[in-house]
């Protein structure tokens, strides 16, 4: 049996990121405007803080109906215990990760830094070229 590859094989590298400090609104629009549901959260570093989906820009929303203002910190609304992949392990153990949770896509993290995003997606097509 060969090797199996890695998470980092697959993972994307080229991120949309947010700092902890951006506003609340200006972080929905980027990710309204490129159309993804979720970037991570970064310091200074590109150490990993946490994850913000649009999830959590529904709550900004709804909090801002509610107490009539609107506003605030990415790191206000940010989830920040956030479930992670190493990008050594193996694509099967990151199968195993993916079918276990609810996520459709993980931060890679190697000693504490964020370095890519592994997708349910990435996880198939990696599987299907080691079968192919």
């Amino acid at each position: 049996m060969k090797n199996l590859p890695l998470v980092r094989d697959f993972m994307a590298t080229e991120l949309i990121t947010l700092k902890p400090e951006t506003e609340i609104n200006r972080a929905m629009t980027i990710l309204l405007d490129s159309k993804i549901s979720g970037a991570p959260v970064v310091d200074a570093n590109g150490d990993l803080l946490g994850v913000l989906s649009k999830k959590d820009c529904l709550k900004a929303a709804l909090n801002a109906s509610f107490f009539q203002e609107w506003g605030g910190a990415v790191s206000d609304y940010m989830s920040k215990n956030v479930e992670v992949l190493d990008p050594d392990i193996d694509l099967l153990k990151a199968a195993e990760t993916f079918l276990a949770g609810q996520y459709r896509r993980f931060p890679v993290v190697k000693d504490g830094r964020l370095v890519g995003q592994v997708s349910r997606c990435d996880i198939l097509r990696g599987l299907r070229e080691h079968w192919s």
